[in-house]
């Protein structure tokens, strides 16, 4: 009885890492908001919103994805299992508060995603981390040799992956220029994320299929490099004009 007090009242590993990693990302931050016209206590406040909403609307979508199993089920709406999570309606409600937050504050919405590129850097290496912490998100069985033993086989270590591969987006993002154009910073960071995700999906376990043979988590990736790419395109073409003019 009294270690089941302590667990409920006790945060998970894999939480506290994600605790550690918001800190650290919005301590980045802070270093560089300035140059992009964005206060610190405006940082701060949408960093705090959009953490809420990401947390609520990652849940909220994965409910009404799977509303059948909750309604068996109405506990495991606040369980603290971080499965039950959809990443991409988290970052869909996350982006509508942001940009809801710029227009109150009349923030131009490029330059708000700017000054919060190094805090998701950050988040994305927490991500890595505390799917390793919690064993979720693990990959497909191998006979490599840094395979990692988890749930009754040797698998690959995406968790390590992922978390490699967001830790060396971090240094590029902090080595990186910055553009004189808003926006560009950021959509650098999802191009390469959502590369980076295109090929690692390839490694998971855990997947949907469409049309019996797509995995959703690819597709999705291919979509996020397009659309950054067509952004990036529109944010450049300024620059390429007023070059080409000179």
């Amino acid at each position: 009885m009294i270690e089941a007090f302590q667990n409920l009242f006790s945060p998970p590993r894999h939480m506290i890492l994600l605790v550690v990693a918001a800190w650290l990302g919005l301590s980045l931050a802070e270093r560089r908001t300035e140059r992009y016209g964005i206060s610190k206590e405006d940082i701060n406040n949408i960093t705090f919103y959009g953490l809420i909403a990401f947390v609520i609307g990652g849940r909220i979508s994965y409910i009404l994805q799977n509303l059948s199993a909750f309604t068996k089920s109405p506990l495991g709406i606040i369980s603290i299992n971080p499965d039950l999570f959809d990443p991409f309606g988290a970052i869909v409600v996350m982006f509508i508060v942001i940009f809801a937050y710029g227009q109150r504050k009349q923030l131009e919405l490029w330059n708000i995603l700017d000054a919060l590129t190094l805090f998701f850097a950050v988040i994305a290496i927490g991500l890595g981390l505390s799917h390793l912490a919690a064993g979720t998100a693990f990959g497909l069985p191998t006979e490599l040799p840094w395979g990692i033993d988890l749930w009754n086989a040797t698998r690959h270590p995406t968790q390590i992956y992922d978390t490699l591969a967001s830790s060396l987006i971090l240094v590029l993002l902090w080595l990186f220029k910055p553009s004189p154009r808003s926006g560009v910073t950021f959509l650098i960071f999802a191009s390469l994320t959502a590369l980076s995700q295109l090929i690692l999906q390839a490694f998971q376990a855990n997947y949907t299929l469409l049309f019996g043979e797509f995995r959703q988590e690819q597709i999705l990736a291919w979509l996020a490099l397009l659309v950054c790419f067509i952004f990036l395109e529109s944010r450049l073409k300024p620059i390429k004009n007023q070059t080409t003019s000179e």
